[in-house]
């Protein structure tokens, strides 16, 4: 019994198979995927991006029906790259790294290159085509007539007589608006690779989040702990964020009594020491004296946080003064 004929693969079958085979090494060579989207972005744009980032990066497109059908076929040993699938839609791609992502970011986004504007694209900001020389010669006048743009004629040239705006930020592109710039020799806008999420180690978040430096992380965490506390305070919660709060209000009550009732005791020192160098008076001896110094210094305490939270919104708006307040 003869075997059958193994029947040869086409083109387009190998190059399936070697795209399915590239795309499964990245999943599990790197670890952080940059989703990118490249609308209208040239091939040389792109080949450009990849050699900078070469050693550090990888860039893969392709048809995002292979690439669910991938990521599907290995969600099995690897369930994180559920969390792909969801943004694989669109003219996307993805950039493997297993370097820092916000420098293999800024290096994929910088490459940028003008454009023409094209019709039915949403506007990446405001277009004005200024007054002034055209350089068109006069017998292209009704062009700019049907476009309703007043114009003269000086020196044998056709000179627009004010600003035009041709588009406006986020809103579509119109066909007059590209037949204009296009006239001009105007490329009002720059195309190029655009990052819109990230993939670290299975956590999908915003590209955004990788503006934010430590500093500012730590800022809003703080934030949001202050906010949690003091609604936390309101509600009658006892909670971890309001224990140091209860604790620093039991410490002033019980150094307040101290004070009054010339009790002394270990963390008093400090406190007094405090009050020393605040000019706060009073300094140990006799019975009523103490207590009277005791509340002389006790009040300032009390002014100085009033103040250190009032100060902040009086500098909101430049100063003190009424009139700057309003012209803000």
């Amino acid at each position: 019994m003869s075997a059958e004929p193994v029947k040869e693969l086409t083109e387009k079958k190998k190059r399936k198979n070697a795209y399915w085979a590239k795309l499964e090494r990245a999943i599990y060579e790197y670890k952080n995927v940059l989703i990118i989207t490249v609308d209208f972005v040239g091939s040389k744009q792109m080949q450009n991006v990849r050699q900078q980032i070469r050693g550090k990066g990888e860039i893969l497109m392709g048809k995002n029906t292979i690439i669910r059908r991938v990521l599907r076929d290995n969600m099995e040993k690897n369930p994180k790259l559920e969390a792909l699938l969801p943004y694989v839609r669109g003219n996307m791609g993805f950039v493997f790294t297993n370097h820092d992502l916000n420098a293999i970011r800024k290096t994929v986004v910088a490459l940028k290159l003008p454009a023409a504007a094209k019709a039915g694209v949403l506007a990446q900001r405001d277009v004005v085509v200024p007054a002034g020389p055209t350089g068109l010669d006069p017998g292209q006048t009704a062009f700019f007539q049907t476009l309703n743009i007043g114009t003269k004629i000086v020196k044998g040239s056709i000179e627009i007589v004010g600003d035009v705006k041709v588009c406006t930020k986020d809103e579509k592109v119109s066909a007059s608006a590209v037949a204009l710039l296009s006239k001009l020799n105007i490329l009002p806008f720059e195309f190029g690779i655009e990052v819109t999420t990230v993939y670290e180690n299975g956590a999908v978040y915003d590209a955004s989040v990788l503006d934010l430096s430590p500093a500012d992380l730590v800022d809003k965490f703080s934030g949001a702990v202050a906010k949690l506390a003091a609604v936390s305070f309101a509600l009658g919660h006892i909670n971890r964020v309001t224990i140091p709060h209860s604790f620093g209000r039991a410490f002033q009550m019980i150094a307040a009594i101290a004070i009054e009732s010339d009790y002394d005791f270990a963390e008093m020192k400090l406190v007094k020491e405090m009050m020393k160098g605040g000019g706060g008076g009073g300094g140990g001896g006799g019975g009523a004296a103490p207590a009277g110094g005791a509340k002389a210094a006790a009040a300032p305490v009390v002014e100085e946080e009033e103040e250190g939270e009032a100060a902040p919104a009086m500098d909101m708006f430049g100063g003190g003064d009424g009139d700057d307040a309003a012209d803000y």
